[in-house]
């Protein structure tokens, strides 16, 4: 199978940028594990998919490779940061992509192209190799895994790319289990349309919607009231103060500095997104550690929710496609250490 990988992704011999001029001529001495499994597997590579700035936007434009477009509608973005990777698979340029995803990088273009894109839960395919230089640890919450143009092929990718680092190997094993319904009216589904910190455009809804109601006329059971036990604006919170402790190691000395400093100056009453943002920038570790305990509550509600329910549906991002509002020319010095939402 012919395939392609995102630009973040290391290739012998080719360049690994993330869209940053300063990396422009890093090149990489050898694949990363996940492109070695693919290609293991019989895959034939012929090329890298475009990424924005720090693979950091939902577009996918930087002043190396210039502008990716939605290959459905050339005047919109095709999302990001994977943008590159789903609008290749859009376009028909390639039979099957692997993304990154640390805030709907690989959901997003997915969303925006029409194609199929999966965040696999994390760490069970290591990131190995689809980082920036010098970085070899896990990082928390990010992720990578496959984008494709069926269900099928994204099964069959994840079943190649998955499995432990070969140092973890001897530790633990992967066994992905099989679906336990066998028919489409086995399955009980719920389905959540928006939510309070999440409004959702009408056209993004009513899709939504008529996939519930064609399931419901399958014979599927269908419940759109039915929620795990958490509050989804505190599930909001906890991630955006994981996602920019996660995206914090980008700091200068400087820039950590300059941060801590805006952080204490902020009004004690500012609950901003930025303010939010600048805070987890500088987190200090026992706050994360109150954090990660909030979030492994969370686990556990959402473990208990699939055992009466086989699928949570729900948007992918509340907007489809938008217009293009950025170009490569000039853009990498607006973006400062806080770059990192998308991934």
């Amino acid at each position: 199978m012919p395939i392609t990988v995102k630009e973040s992704y290391d290739v012998a011999g080719l360049p690994t940028t993330w869209g940053l001029p300063s990396l422009r001529d890093h090149v990489a001495a050898k694949n990363a594990l996940a492109v070695d499994r693919l290609v293991g597997a019989g895959a034939v590579l012929f090329g890298k998919t475009n990424v924005p700035l720090y693979l950091a936007d939902w577009q996918s434009f930087n002043a190396i490779y210039g502008t990716t477009n939605n290959p459905w509608d050339l005047a919109r973005a095709p999302g990001g940061s994977s943008g590159g990777s789903a609008a290749a698979l859009a376009a028909g340029l390639t039979g099957l992509e692997a993304g990154s995803d640390i805030g709907s990088s690989i959901r997003n273009p997915a969303h925006f192209c029409g194609v199929f894109g999966h965040k696999p839960t994390w760490g069970i395919i290591p990131r190995h190799g689809q980082s920036l230089p010098g970085q070899v640890a896990a990082v928390d919450i990010d992720v990578v895994g496959p984008l494709a143009r069926s269900a099928d092929d994204l099964a069959l990718a994840l079943s190649v790319m998955a499995g432990p680092d070969p140092i973890e190997a001897a530790g633990w094993q992967l066994h992905l289990r099989p679906a336990r319904q066998k028919r489409l009216r086995d399955f009980k589904v719920a389905v959540m349309l928006e939510a309070p910190e999440s409004a959702v455009d009408s056209e993004v809804q009513d899709r939504l919607q008529g996939l519930a109601d064609f399931l419901g006329r399958q014979k599927v059971k269908v419940d759109d009231r039915a929620r795990p036990a958490i509050d989804t604006d505190e599930a909001f919170r906890v991630y955006v103060r994981l996602l920019r402790a996660a995206t914090s190691s980008r700091q200068s000395d400087a820039e950590f500095d300059m941060n801590a400093a805006v952080a204490r100056a902020l009004p004690l009453g500012d609950d901003s997104y930025y303010a939010r943002s600048i805070r987890a920038a500088v987190l200090p570790h026992r706050d994360w550690l109150a954090a990660n305990e909030a979030r492994h509550r969370m686990r556990l509600a959402w473990a208990d929710f699939f055992t009466r329910y086989d699928l949570f549906l729900c948007p992918v991002a509340g907007v489809a496609a938008f217009p293009t509002t950025r170009r490569a020319s000039g853009t990498s010095a607006r973006w400062s250490s806080m770059a990192g939402a998308c991934r």
